[in-house]
């Protein structure tokens, strides 16, 4: 019985390693258009909040959103394809597979926080470069790369794979921040 769990276990582990990989590999950035699209169509709600979700409100979660892929493609860009190297990530491949962010277990750096004060002009401005940022991120090499804090250096599949579970992470907190 035990050689079977065992058995089970490690089929599953290599399933699981070999659908990341795959998943990762995954480079095409207009995944992430429809996304960007109900980002902007939340945009109307940005002062709704829910202390029983979050702290915060949907503004804020919608400028993370919109910081963190801009921010991400900035880095991207001006990187050396040549110091990317890859490594193993058990967090990395657990998140990136599973598509799935715990809440309130991370703390994002002060590049991607919001301001105190979000001005609804400032989401738009930085939606539109996001939507532009579609197609820099198309055209990098694939060993374009960044550092992430928890996930290691991630290279440009990796990265847009984040961006797309990121995205959704904080989008599923505006849905539940408005009872949807």
């Amino acid at each position: 019985m035990k050689k079977r769990i065992l058995f089970i276990a490690v089929l599953f582990v290599i399933s699981l390693f070999i659908y990341s990989n795959f998943k990762m590999k995954q480079d095409d950035p207009s995944i992430l258009r429809p996304l960007l699209t109900k980002v902007e169509n939340y945009i109307p709600e940005r002062d709704k909040k829910n202390l029983e979700v979050s702290k915060v409100d949907v503004a804020w979660q919608l400028d993370h959103i919109l910081k963190t892929f801009n921010r991400i493609t900035d880095v991207l860009s001006k990187s050396n394809p040549d110091d990317y190297s890859s490594s193993i990530n058990a967090a990395r491949t657990f998140s990136l597979t599973a598509g799935y962010i715990p809440r309130g277990r991370a703390q994002s750096p002060n590049v991607v926080r919001p301001p105190d004060v979000i001005i609804t002009e400032d989401i738009y401005k930085q939606l539109e470069e996001a939507k532009a940022n579609i197609s820099k991120l198309k055209s990098l090499d694939n060993n374009a790369n960044f550092d992430h804090p928890y996930f290691g250096q991630l290279n440009k599949a990796h990265a847009i794979r984040f961006i797309e579970v990121h995205t959704k992470h904080h989008l599923k907190i505006v849905r539940d921040i408005l009872n949807e």
